[in-house]
């Protein structure tokens, strides 16, 4: 089959590429793994130097996902399956809303409308987040079937996303699943315009021995999980039979309850003799504003028993990170 993931050219796109392209795609009742013999990684911005691990399979697409002529070209064969990845993230969405708009909502119905043309009702997974709750009502715990009233564009173009997912299942157009990501750590490089990316940020500049101002406070709770067990519970979650998840399409993915002060203690204790950044605590009211809307802690009992993977500790996805871009 032919697999499309938007976002591709991502940290998590290309992760998931590498994941597919090695193991195959199983659809079918008996779980069997069938080759992926196309693959198309389309993103806003490419990479000038194709990246390893990708074979003479993947095509790799420079395109704006509110192009609906680019994204039609994408959706050309009855056999496929879609990962849409791409957004604006929180922060940038919540500075410039017709860009959200746009991206965000648009985008995903020009993709939903190029695949219900196909009439062969294809595996589809969305990405959504933790930031499609909120509100005044909203519980510290959420599960699944906790309402959603997002504080954030961005929360509210997620939110919307998850109930196009649902309706254009319920019509046969798609086999859709949502995958409500926690915060996902520790993403190498820079620090994007997403609220969260103090999560990352808070462990890799220390590690890289950079001093880092940590614009949270140290008892803020957060749902997070390491990008490898992510990466596979979206593989998981994508190859899951559609009748176990019934009308309600969307599933929050298993994570670990922590306060960013575990998360410092946790890279103390990983990080050994190595010399660590220092880190400074001066809340940031933006990012505030954002994050201080979001859950605090994220019930994944469902993704659980769909036997979606799960981190053990901090520690092991401090030294999956240490291994994977430190060489430790």
């Amino acid at each position: 089959m032919k697999i499309v993931i938007t976002g591709g050219t991502g940290f998590l796109g290309l992760r998931l590429a590498r994941q597919i392209l090695a193991h195959g795609v199983a659809t079918a009742p008996s779980g069997k793994k069938e080759p992926v013999d196309e693959m198309v990684l389309f993103d806003v911005v490419v990479p000038d130097k194709r990246p390893e691990g990708l074979d003479d399979r993947v095509k790799i697409v420079a395109g704006e996902i509110a192009d609906e002529k680019a994204v039609s070209a994408l959706i050309d064969r009855p056999d496929i399956g879609v990962y849409h990845l791409a957004s604006v993230v929180s922060g940038g969405a919540e500075q410039d809303f017709s860009l959200a708009l746009r991206v965000n909502l648009h985008g995903h119905l020009h993709l939903l409308e190029a695949i219900r043309k196909l009439g062969s009702k294809p595996r589809y997974l969305f990405s959504s987040s933790v930031a499609a709750y909120g509100g005044t009502a909203m519980p510290k715990r959420v599960t699944d079937q906790t309402k959603q009233t997002p504080q954030t564009t961005y929360g509210m173009t997620k939110a919307v996303g998850e109930l196009l997912v649902n309706d254009y299942t319920r019509k046969g157009f798609i086999d859709g699943r949502t995958a409500k990501l926690p915060g996902v750590i520790i993403r190498p490089g820079k620090p994007n315009k997403a609220a969260s990316s103090f999560i990352s940020a808070v462990v890799r500049e220390p590690l890289n021995g950079v001093d880092y101002v940590l614009p949270v406070p140290l008892d803020l709770d957060m749902p997070v999980a390491g990008y490898r067990t992510v990466v596979s519970a979206l593989e998981a979650l994508f190859e899951l039979d559609g009748a176990k998840l019934g009308d309600d399409r969307g599933v929050n993915l298993p994570n670990l309850d922590v306060k960013v002060s575990d998360m410092i203690a946790a890279l103390k204790r990983v990080a050994g003799d190595r010399k660590l950044g220092k880190i400074d605590v001066q809340p940031d009211p933006f990012v505030m504003s954002i994050v201080s809307g979001w859950p605090a802690h994220l019930d994944a009992g469902r993704g659980e028993s769909f036997g979606l993977p799960k981190d053990k500790s901090l520690d092991d996805v401090i030294r999956a990170y240490m291994e994977d871009y430190l060489g430790k």
